[in-house]
């Protein structure tokens, strides 16, 4: 199996970069688009890197965010036959403060390529789909203050259009998170995988003896991680004193599992 970062915050090899994310996943059987980036970026760098999208069997959009879901327009020019998995509560509107909006082109929400999620949607024997709004948090660490539209006020983000994706291959079980805004800590209890790729969300997290905890806690896990995205940099480099297993997947990188 081969992960691909089509695009991520950072850079090793010269290729352009954004915030945002786009996993390209190949498995034994079948080739998987998770997150489309913030724009039509992950479609440049695919090209870049000799990838064709048009081939993809499938999209995975991990949650309604505009830095994951900006390129989906893009993908289904692009693609013409691949399924896109979204949770049923990923158009819903969401804020970043209560002024700039970071939720998806809602004029994309009809398309009949899109099929809705719920708590679990299984696709294949190796592909599970999680939502995970019914399982208990060990950690909380806010919403950072992300917002969704409920009842026509902002309120904290609950993040329950965020899903996982659980895939098991070769004897592995790997789980792909996008932002991992439940907690990448619970996250992890609630699956204790072999390999765990995706972003951790604590960019906004100083450099202490909070951090240390919550590395420190990973750390105890058996699991191999690949981090990115909304983790930070900053934050990637402090936490390798702590955890182990710990790597980085930035643009244009390629992991084999």
């Amino acid at each position: 199996m081969r992960v691909t970062a089509l695009t991520e915050n950072t850079t090793e090899i010269g290729l352009r970069t954004e915030h945002g994310l786009s996993l390209y996943i190949e498995t034994d059987d079948k080739k998987i688009l998770f997150d489309s980036g913030q724009t039509e970026l992950f479609a440049e760098n695919a090209g870049h890197l000799g990838i064709d999208l048009s081939s993809v069997d499938m999209m995975i959009l991990s949650h309604g965010h505009y830095d994951h879901g900006g390129g989906l327009k893009k993908f289904i020019e692009i693609n013409k036959k691949a399924p896109i998995y979204m949770s049923r509560y990923a158009f819903e509107p969401h804020y970043n403060g209560t002024e700039k909006y970071i939720g998806l082109d809602s004029s994309l929400e009809n398309s009949e390529r899109i099929i809705f999620t719920d708590e679990i949607t299984k696709i294949s024997d190796k592909l599970t789909l999680y939502s995970c709004n019914d399982r208990e948090k060990m950690t909380d660490l806010g919403s950072f203050g992300l917002n969704m539209l409920e009842n026509g006020r902002l309120v904290p983000d609950d993040f329950r259009h965020e899903q996982y994706l659980l895939i098991k291959e070769n004897g592995k079980r790997i789980l792909i998170s996008g932002c991992s805004h439940k907690g990448i800590n619970n996250i992890e209890s609630w699956f204790i995988p072999d390999v765990l790729i995706g972003g951790f969300h604590f960019s906004k997290l100083e450099c202490g003896e909070k951090l240390i905890s919550l590395a420190k806690q990973l750390d105890s896990e058996p699991t191999q991680y690949y981090t990115c995205h909304c983790t930070g940099v900053e934050q990637y480099n402090f936490m390798r004193n702590y955890i182990k297993k710990l790597d980085y997947i930035s643009t244009g990188k390629t992991i084999e599992i």
